[in-house]
C-alpha cells in the first residue's frame, strides 16, 4: 500500500469555493464570483468526484472560474499555505507509518489499494472521504494530540472498506471501528489504553464486544486479565468459549458474526 499526498489545483479551489470561507479574502471572492458567474458556479460542483477520479488528466468543461481564481495574488498565498501543510500532514503519516500499516494489516486485514490525500488548506477543517481510498485532508494537526488527524482518516478509510448495514445493525459497525481506531490504534501509538474512549451511547455494546474483540486480536485467553486490567474493561472470561475461528476473520466477517450471535453476546443483567 503505497500513498500520495497531493496539492491540486482544481481540488484546492473546489474547497475554497464551496467549503465555509475561512477569511475575508476568501469570502469576497467566492460573492464576486457568484454575483457574476452564478450558472458556471453552479455548474463547478459536479467537478471534485471528476477530479478525485483521475485528477492527472481532468480538464474542465469551463475553466473560466478556475482561471479567474488561479490568476488572484491571494490563491497564491493560499497554494503555498497548502503546500507547507501537505508536508506536515506527510511528515505525520510518514513518523507513523510502520504502527499505520501494520494495524490496516493486522486489524482491518483486507487488500487495501494506493491512498491519494488531496491536501487543502488546514483551515477549511475538513478530513473527508472522497473515493474509496481518498481524501480530501485540511484540519489544523494540534501540537497536544497530533495523532486526531490520523485518527480521523483512519475512521474513513475503515469506514469506506466495510459494506454498509442497516439502521438494526449499523451500532456494531460503529462500535468495531470505534475499537479499531480510537482504542486500539490509539493504545498501539501511545503505549497508553485508550479503550474507554468514543461515544458514550456505545459504550455497553463495546464492552459486550469487548471479549471476543480480544479474541479476533488474537490475545490468548491467559492473557485476557492482562487486557482487561489495562483496558478498565472487566468480564467473567470463564464465562465465555473462545472462538478460535475470530482471529482467522477479516473486520466485516468479524461484524457479521457478532450480529448473528448478538443475542448470545448481548447479555443484558
Amino acid at each position: 500500500m503505497n500513498t500520495k499526498f497531493i496539492v491540486n489545483d482544481y481540488i484546492l479551489i473546489w474547497n475554497l469555493l464551496f467549503q465555509a470561507s475561512f477569511s475575508d479574502n476568501v469570502l469576497k471572492l467566492k460573492q464576486k464570483l457568484w454575483e457574476n458567474y452564478k450558472k458556471k458556479y453552479n455548474e463547478i460542483y459536479k467537478d471534485k468526484a471528476l477530479v478525485v477520479e483521475d485528477y492527472k488528466n481532468f480538464i474542465p468543461n469551463d475553466d473560466t472560474i478556475y482561471n479567474i481564481v488561479l490568476e488572484n495574488k491571494y490563491y497564491e498565498k493560499i497554494k503555498k499555505q497548502a503546500e507547507k501543510y501537505r508536508l506536515d500532514v506527510m511528515n505525520l503519516w510518514d513518523k507513523n507509518k510502520k504502527v499505520t500499516n501494520s494495524m490496516i494489516s493486522d486489524v482491518l486485514r483486507k487488500d487495501i489499494d494506493d491512498i491519494a490525500f488531496f491536501v487543502v488548506n488546514r483551515e477549511t477543517g475538513i478530513i473527508e472521504h472522497s473515493s474509496k481510498n481518498s481524501f480530501i485532508v485540511g484540519k489544523a494537526i494540534n501540537k497536544d494530540k497530533p495523532y486526531n488527524v490520523l485518527y480521523e482518516i483512519l475512521i474513513h478509510l475503515f469506514d469506506s472498506n466495510i459494506k454498509a448495514y442497516n439502521q438494526e445493525n449499523i451500532n456494531f459497525k460503529r462500535v468495531v471501528i470505534e475499537l479499531a481506531v480510537l482504542n486500539e490504534y490509539a493504545t498501539r501509538l501511545t503505549n497508553k489504553s485508550h479503550y474507554l474512549y468514543g461515544n458514550p451511547e456505545l459504550l455497553s455494546l463495546k464492552r459486550w464486544l469487548y471479549p471476543y474483540w480480544l479474541m479476533y486480536l488474537g490475545i490468548p485467553k491467559n492473557e485476557f486479565k492482562n487486557c482487561m486490567a489495562r483496558d478498565n474493561i472487566y468480564f467473567d472470561e470463564t464465562k465465555y468459549a473462545y472462538e478460535k475461528e475470530l482471529k482467522r476473520m477479516n473486520i466485516e466477517e468479524f461484524i457479521d458474526f457478532c450480529i448473528r450471535n448478538k443475542r448470545y453476546i448481548i447479555r443484558e443483567k
